[in-house]
Order: C-alpha cells, then structure tokens, then sequence
C-alpha cells in the first residue's frame, strides 16, 4: 500500500498550492516520484503561462526535497485524458478551487468524477501542507473494503495515529417506533447493535500489526457522514479517509454518498478510496513484494467470528419483539 508514484493535480489557486506541497511531503516521505498536471476549471482556457509556471512548481518542489518531479506540458486536459493520467499512479493528490453556487449541491465533486473513470485513491487537499499528517481517521464499515482502507491510511504516515470509526445504523428504529414497539424493546435492540460493533470493531483492530497507541478505534451512532465530521472534529485529526463504493453519474446524482457528503461539508483534507481498488502496476507491484508488503503476524486457527450478531442485519428484526 506505500505509495511509489504521486499524481498531483493543480489550477493555481491557494489549494492547488496546498496540494503540491502535500503532494511533495508524501513524496519525500515515501521516496516516490511525483507528476504535476494543470487541470483548468471546465469552460475555462489556461493562463498563457500556466506550462511555465508549472515548471516553476516543478523545479522548486525538487530542489527542496531533493525527489523525481515531472510537469506535464500539456494544458488541455480532458475528464478522459484525467483519468489515464491518474491510472499510471498510485495516488492522486487533488487541488481545484471549491465549485460554488448550485453546481455545488447538485454536481458531484471533480474527485468523484475522476474516481468513478480511473479507480484509484485520491486525496482532496484544502489545508496548508506544512507537516506529514499527524492523526488519521478511517470512516469503516466492516466490510472487506474496509481492510485495504485502513492499510493504505496507515502506511501513508508510519507513525502518525490512526482511529477507526464506524456510526451505527438507526434507520431499523425508525422503522420499530413506526410499528409502536416498546422503548424497552428498542433500547434492547440498540444495545445488541452497539455489542455487535463493538465485536466487529475488535475484530477489525486486531487484524493489523500495529503498536497499540497508534491504533484506536471509537462507534458513533446516526447518520454516517455527519458523525464522520462530529468525531473528526473531536478528535482533531489531519486527514480523514472513507470508501466510495462503486456508482454511476446517474445514481452519485440522485443518492448522495457518503464520501460525497464528506468531501462537501469537511474542513480537513479527506482522502477516498475507491472500493475494490488494483494498484496502479501490476508489474511494478509484484516487483516491490520483497520490500513494501509489511510483515504480519497470523494467528493460528480459524478466524474469530464477533459473539454476538448483527442485529441491523435481520431482514425482519420486528420479530425479536413482542407487539401488544
């Protein structure tokens, strides 16, 4: 998961600055090599001397942290052209000026767009770069996707703690109150969800080879994306990363995702990963087994399955109640 080459995307507004620059900290930090490509708003045509500027960004980003940096001299990028750009690379680093206006709340974010052609991981870039990331949080929701989620959030910064969260689903108790179930009955279910997270939360921690103190974990409870931002706000970490599951325009337009939601509303940078991701080379990939893959202890025996089950998941949980 340790990203080997850098995409970063840049308009020339204040948070295309931020992103090559965080772009750059990554770079030096992992030793990989970075690209910068001029990406102009859409109806817009680039500033006559966007190609020498980016040169600029270019020879300064190198002669400060002594690392690989190409600028790409063509400034006519199209969405397609964007997403076989982002294909080649590990990790896309993304700086566009927010949209404003209606375009805002019904189109979806220039990184959803590029995700959904070119699958690969991008982090969206608002704050200054001045510094490796410090905390992380990880949005799972303990699927498999999950898994190369949290990996990829931990070899982004070695050392830096990371908290993994999860909001537990109250759609079903709306749905029980709307049957005239009993508070007690309701608080019965609420608790058999909280124990059955709090099972897969342990489950999920204990599957990485991590130092205790870097690794931690927290449950919400409500709507996903908003408890994202409240725990993140709590916690005051640099950098949140949540999965984006596979979908078309037609349905990232109707059903609002969480990752959309997050990327709109948050005042920190987020990082999204699409799910079922490939790396970028397979060749390359299989080059760096002997060196990138980390080592993990397996213990021995199946699996451990969480005690308790997953009451959300019933497909009718109105029959765990009596209703008078």
């Amino acid at each position: 998961m340790t990203p080997r080459s850098i995409l970063a995307f840049t308009d020339f507004s204040v948070q295309g600055s931020h992103a090559i620059a965080r772009a750059a900290l990554l770079c030096a930090e992992h030793r990989a090599t970075l690209s910068l490509v001029y990406l102009a708003h859409q109806a817009e045509l680039p500033p006559p001397d966007a190609a020498v500027r980016l040169s600029h960004h270019a020879l300064q980003v190198r002669q400060r942290h002594n690392i690989t940096v190409s600028a790409d001299t063509r400034m006519d990028f199209t969405a397609v052209d964007v997403a076989r750009e982002a294909a080649g690379a590990d990790l896309v680093v993304w700086g566009t000026a927010p949209v404003r206006g209606l375009r805002a709340w019904f189109g979806a974010h220039p990184a959803i767009k590029m995700l959904r052609a070119g699958q690969r991981p991008v982090i969206v870039v608002c704050h200054p770069a001045d510094q490796p990331y410090q905390s992380l949080m990880v949005a799972v929701d303990f699927s498999q996707a999950s898994h190369p989620l949290v990996e990829l959030a931990l070899a982004l910064h070695p050392s830096a703690p990371v908290e993994l969260f999860h909001a537990i689903s109250t759609a079903n108790e709306g749905k029980l109150r709307y049957a005239e179930v009993s508070e007690r009955a309701i608080q019965t279910y609420r608790e058999q969800c909280r124990r059955h997270a709090q099972d897969r939360m342990v489950t999920l921690t204990d599957s990485y080879d991590a130092r205790r103190n870097r690794l931690s974990s927290s449950l919400g409870r409500g709507d996903p994306a908003r408890q994202v931002l409240v725990a993140q706000q709590n916690a005051a970490a640099d950098l949140i990363a949540v999965g984006k599951h596979p979908a078309s325009a037609f349905s990232d337009l109707m059903f609002e995702s969480v990752a959309q939601r997050i990327l709109r509303e948050a005042r920190t940078d987020v990082l999204v990963v699409p799910h079922g991701f490939q790396p970028a080379s397979r060749g390359a990939a299989v080059g760096r087994l002997a060196t990138d893959l980390p080592v993990r202890r397996v213990k021995a025996g199946a699996p451990r399955t969480p005690s308790h089950p997953n009451p959300a998941a019933l497909r009718e949980p109105l029959h765990l109640f009596h209703i008078p």
